[in-house]
């Protein structure tokens, strides 16, 4: 693996942070301050900390920690991501299940990334 490109953690995160932030643009004004500023950084901060995580895999333990820190943001963004449907901020049901589903399983595939990499760390003897 060259880069953080190469990670499908990392391509399906940016490509919802982008998404999230243009549906973002169409919430109530004032939600754009509000709700729709905090989903926009938490979506945002999945990405980046993948990222930042790569930077550091050098250093195994700082690798961990970015990308629990992003599953963490992960699960944010579902969370802001209710906040807004169920207050009905966020109209369209139909972006609201996309995004649920999306985030959903860009966090199994966070939690598995996150295992197989302490798994990694282990000496062999203490492997499963």
């Amino acid at each position: 693996m060259q880069s953080y490109r190469d990670l499908e953690i990392y391509k399906i995160s940016h490509k919802l942070a982008i998404e999230i932030h243009k549906m973002t643009l169409d919430l109530p004004k004032f939600e754009m301050y509000e709700e729709g500023s905090q989903i926009r950084r938490s979506a945002k901060a999945i990405p980046s900390n993948i990222v930042e995580g790569f930077g550091r895999k050098k250093y195994q333990q700082n690798y961990h920690r970015f990308l629990v820190i992003a599953h963490a943001s992960c699960n944010e963004t579902i969370e802001h991501l209710e906040i807004l449907y169920e207050t009905e901020s966020l109209k369209n049901k139909e972006k609201f299940e996309y995004f649920s589903k999306e985030y959903d399983t860009l966090g199994r595939k966070l939690n598995k990334f996150v295992q197989a990499l302490a798994n990694s760390q282990k000496p062999i003897a203490q492997r499963p």
